[in-house]
């Protein structure tokens, strides 16, 4: 049966609350670490005390942010995201939703602290679905540890983030995020949130579709 749910989360961003704000409450920001959709298009019910709080409710769920100052030019964000959970999911609908808010609030930090004010574009793209997808694409990056550089679409990048089934790297203009997804029997995908201006979305996309076909089916 459905059940409610609560993920919590607190971290600190090297900004101030108005360049949070930003982030998490406009389209242009969120496509610099989540993606770029606009709630209020998407059918949210939206509540805002800016730059301190904002509500997103979608359906029988909510997002919750939290915005508050600190000394030193940072600011600390309070995350929930509660509701109630569907019956097709048990135990690890909060473990894997919460693991994936960590991942994005990771992301949110290296956005803040390397791309200030920068604009975003958001790109994603799926490779093709099969059982070896995630360790060919590995392999043609090095396998790499977090620290190591790689060269990905002819740019050089360094891995900020890897877990058993993430890969985040970050180049002069650009986060990658590649997600493992056969969890929740879905292929890899790539969210790249790219910083170059006038970046053409859809040619970039094409380019990704490309690297995963030459990389998994190559």
């Amino acid at each position: 049966m459905s059940r409610p749910f609560e993920i919590r989360r607190e971290v600190v961003l090297p900004a101030s609350p108005e360049e949070v704000w930003r982030a998490i409450a406009t389209p242009e920001g969120q496509a610099g670490w989540f993606m770029s959709s606009d709630p209020e298009e998407a059918g949210a019910e939206i509540e805002e005390d800016a730059p301190n709080r904002l509500v997103q409710r979608f359906g029988t769920q909510a997002i919750e942010y939290l915005v508050e100052a600190r000394d030193g030019s940072s600011t600390v964000l309070r995350f929930v995201h509660s509701g109630i959970a569907e019956d097709d999911w048990g135990d690890e609908f909060e473990t894997m939703t919460g693991f994936g808010w960590d991942l994005y609030l990771f992301t949110l930090g290296e956005y803040l602290r390397h791309f200030p004010g920068r604009p975003a574009a958001y790109v994603e793209a799926e490779a093709p679905n099969t059982p070896d997808a995630w360790k060919r694409i590995l392999a043609a990056l090095g396998d790499p540890a977090e620290g190591a550089t790689v060269e990905i679409l002819g740019a050089s990048g360094v891995v900020d983030k890897r877990t058993d089934h993430y890969l985040g790297i970050r180049t002069s203009d650009a986060l990658i995020r590649f997600h493992e997804r056969s969890l929740i029997g879905m292929p890899v995908a790539v969210g790249d949130h790219d910083y170059t201006p006038g970046l053409d979305i859809g040619a970039r996309t094409a380019e990704w579709t490309r690297w995963f076909a030459d990389t998994v089916q190559g």
